[in-house]
């Protein structure tokens, strides 16, 4: 967020807001057992869509750089549609690249070089 000019005392407010929240765990798709912590945005908080959009633009944004500087390709639907890298919704994102090991291998760092860059 700082690197997309956002103040530092915003930053703390939003850091404050996701430190902690209630977590379930999924076992065979069944929620069981809460873990209750003491704050935090719970699931289905309108705060955290926005923070989803604001936190995902970086990862868009090193997909994109992936994609101009040709060491990945997207796909396309026809050959006048422009090419598609990925799809954000939510809290899913889909991935599309021409199938090969050196594409394989750049998305698969893409992940890490975000976790690095969000801390």
């Amino acid at each position: 967020m700082g690197e997309m000019g956002f103040s530092a005392k915003w930053i703390h407010w939003m850091t404050l807001c996701v430190e902690s929240v209630d977590y379930f765990v999924l076992v065979n798709n069944n929620k069981e057992g809460l873990i209750i912590s003491g704050r935090g945005l719970r699931q289905g908080d309108p705060l955290s869509l926005y923070l989803f959009i604001i936190g995902v633009k970086g990862l868009s944004s090193l997909i994109r750089d992936a994609e101009g500087h040709e060491v990945i390709s997207g796909t396309s639907i026809c050959c006048v549609a422009p090419p598609i890298s990925h799809l954000l919704f939510t809290n899913d994102c889909s991935l599309f690249f021409k199938a090969g090991e050196a594409q394989a291998r750049v998305m698969k760092n893409v992940p890490t070089m975000y976790e690095a860059a969000s801390r």
